[in-house]
């Protein structure tokens, strides 16, 4: 893990107040929208907003994503060579397949290359939004080597299947699981899916933390209120992380003592134990918190 991908925050494309002021917020990635936040009459004036602000807005730590427009549409691929151009850190491809990837891939291939920037420096994030793209996460994945992520947009999969949204979201408990599986098989971010309704957090909360015991590394927001919350959520604990400080601490003595496997708290520490204590350790490092 070389980052921390605990929040994306979407930014319509077309606020020059919001994309500003997007890099001071606190979230791990700012999504700049160019799609859904955008009207038809707007999209060419947002192309060159969010371009300009690549250009001259600091946005600190934060990664800087930006959601295109379908390529099936007649601002794709214009938004691709427009934005392509002043090196985001990653595009996000919406309603993402497998012909999407490569298309997006080996534009991005073209501009690297007229532009003098590292061959696959842009990076990718892969929108799952369909029927067709969930049954399809892995081999979508493995479309490009510059895919670092995927999304999944559960509002357009749930229209697609014919399907109503919920609080408790057990509508979408496969997709979560078939997107965090693939996701983890191939090393890259899962990101879950936005929760829309602002004024209930005990519903919020429940829903990061439904997405997290699932697989999933991070979570899409839609309002700067909710990144503390999904942060919060993400942390480890402090017991977390005293514990895992100790599985570490066990192993180097184990080594000192030519022990491939040994007990801690009356109870045997084996490779997966040691593996989760790593992750902990390795993201509480990232936060800050060791």
């Amino acid at each position: 893990m070389e980052r921390l991908r605990r929040t994306m925050l979407f930014m319509p494309g077309n606020n020059p107040s919001m994309l500003q002021n997007a890099g001071i917020l606190g979230a791990d990635s700012v999504i700049l929208d160019l799609e859904d936040a955008v009207s038809l009459t707007e999209k060419d004036s947002a192309r060159i907003l969010v371009r300009n602000a690549i250009k001259s807005v600091n946005f600190y730590n934060s990664e800087v994503v930006v959601r295109i427009n379908p390529l099936g549409t007649e601002f794709g691929y214009e938004d691709l060579d427009v934005i392509g151009r002043v090196k985001p850190d990653a595009i996000m491809v919406p309603k993402a397949t497998e012909a999407d990837i490569k298309s997006v891939s080996e534009k991005l291939d073209k501009i690297e290359e007229e532009e003098g920037f590292e061959k696959g420096s842009i990076k990718l994030f892969a929108l799952i939004e369909s029927a067709y793209g969930l049954e399809n996460v892995y081999s979508i994945l493995q479309s490009s080597d510059r895919i670092i992520g995927m999304l999944l947009g559960a509002e357009d999969l749930t229209a697609d299947l014919g399907i109503k949204r919920t609080r408790e979201g057990e509508e979408i408990f496969y997709a979560r699981s078939r997107v965090a599986t693939a996701c983890k098989a191939c090393k890259v971010a899962a990101i879950d899916t936005p929760f829309a309704d602002m004024e209930d957090m005990e519903g919020f909360i429940k829903d990061i933390t439904r997405a997290k015991s699932l697989g999933m590394t991070g979570k899409a927001a839609i309002n700067p209120r909710q990144i503390d919350t999904i942060h919060g959520v993400y942390a480890p604990t402090e017991a977390e992380i005293r514990y895992a400080q100790r599985v570490m601490e066990a192993q180097e003595e184990a080594k000192r003592e030519g022990k491939g496997v040994f007990s801690l708290d009356g109870k045997m520490v084996d490779a997966p134990i040691i593996a989760r204590a790593q992750t902990t350790l390795n993201t509480a490092r990232l936060a800050g918190l060791i």
